[in-house]
């Protein structure tokens, strides 16, 4: 595979920063946020403490589930073990200690309470891409724990999670019922491992449906995008052709493509779906490998982890011989742009932070970009390993 502008060693030498920094910020460790003590386990500390991971990597949001799966992934591709240990280790951490912050927990706002997503299954990103993780870790230490969880969440994805009439995953926020694009990949990561896992249909049929629906309802024919949500109460789309929701699709594409049977019957529709969303995202490219916050809007920032995901869905497809060679070249140069803005450190310059819908798009022009925020890391390890296998 020809490589552009930089040496193939610069390319793996840029995502190993990440990875350095992630591992050499994670210690598997609690805090006490009113003396600063450390303690290696909940069991350890004394009753008085206020605990929570001394480390966001240790936490359970649905972003340290893409974390996980993008270590494993990483894994794959340098044939180090070290990386899936550490996914492993992390499941294990959360299952270790999530009890002692449920006993403890008095209707705190679950994003901010450690693990409250762990013990409260009210949303697809509660339980999706993390246990997505956990189905990534069973297939290496099948502990019967985990396959308890697996399930639940499988309970709650069929049988609790809101739905359309015509079974399509959605919201009850900010308006009922909302249908968001981020949600695609929330339920596709868990259905597409949890049919792999259990070579049963029905989740591989439930997957399909969800992303053929997803299309109807967000794809634009005339832009190639997803827009961010559709409104179910007044038939309309939201106003946003946000990246990051138009990533986050399209690596739940990716993932049921790479786990669903070659023999479904819908199958290659799901791979034509999959052709006219990259060839629509390539055309928002910009001149240095990057795409923006906002993909028709040129006057918005170029955003991180919206062009991570695009890279490396364009390089797996590829990979995986879902779209034709030659456009690898789009990964290459997102790649590429995307190490712009890895600092020395390994740390991430431009990531948007968590993003809920919204009817202004100055809201989404707006919203900040913290250095090395969470969304951008597990993204950004996606891209690089995936890169690294494209060009070996």
């Amino acid at each position: 595979m020809e490589v552009f502008g930089q040496d193939k060693t610069a390319y793996k030498k840029a995502l190993l920063k990440v990875v350095e920094n992630v591992i050499n910020r994670n210690n598997f460790m609690f805090i006490d946020e009113q003396s600063g003590n450390l303690y290696e386990s909940t069991s350890d500390a004394p009753e008085e403490t206020v605990l929570k991971p001394a480390s966001p990597y240790n936490d359970w949001r649905y972003w340290n589930g893409v974390l996980n799966i993008a270590m494993y992934n990483l894994s794959d591709v340098l044939r180090d073990p070290e990386y899936k240990e550490f996914a492993q280790r992390n499941v294990s951490f959360a299952f270790d200690n999530y009890k002692y912050f449920e006993q403890r927990y008095n209707n705190e706002d679950k994003w901010s309470y450690p693990f409250g997503q762990r013990f409260i299954l009210e949303e697809l990103d509660d339980g999706g891409a993390m246990g997505a993780s956990v189905i990534e870790v069973y297939h290496d230490d099948t502990q019967q724990r985990y396959i308890n969880y697996i399930q639940q969440v499988a309970d709650h994805v069929f049988n609790k999670q809101d739905r359309l009439d015509d079974g399509t995953l959605v919201r009850k926020f900010p308006h009922e019922y909302t249908l968001w694009a981020d949600d695609l990949y929330m339920g596709l990561s868990f259905l597409s491992r949890i049919g792999d896992l259990t070579n049963d249909n029905k989740y591989f049929n439930d997957a399909v449906n969800q992303a053929i629906n997803f299309h109807e309802y967000l794809f634009d024919q005339n832009k190639e995008l997803m827009y961010h949500n559709w409104y179910s109460d007044l038939k309309r789309q939201g106003v946003a052709l946000w990246g990051r929701a138009n990533g986050w699709a399209l690596v739940a594409q990716i993932d049921l493509l790479d786990n669903l049977p070659v023999d479904h019957p819908k199958r290659d529709t799901l791979v034509s779906l999959l052709q006219k969303h990259i060839m629509g995202v390539a055309k928002y490219q910009g001149p240095y490998g990057l795409w923006h916050q906002l993909l028709d809007k040129p006057d918005s920032y170029l955003e991180t982890s919206c062009s991570a995901m695009f890279t490396y869905s364009i390089a797996r497809a590829v990979n995986k011989g879902y779209i034709d060679a030659r456009y690898a070249s789009i990964a290459i140069n997102g790649w590429e742009g995307v190490m712009k803005k890895i600092r020395a450190d390994g740390q991430i310059e431009n990531v948007c932070t968590g993003t809920v819908v919204s009817d202004n798009l100055v809201d989404y022009y707006n919203r900040p970009s913290p250095l090395n925020d969470i969304h951008g890391i597990g993204t950004v390890i996606l891209a690089g390993s995936e890169i690294l296998r494209l060009i070996n």
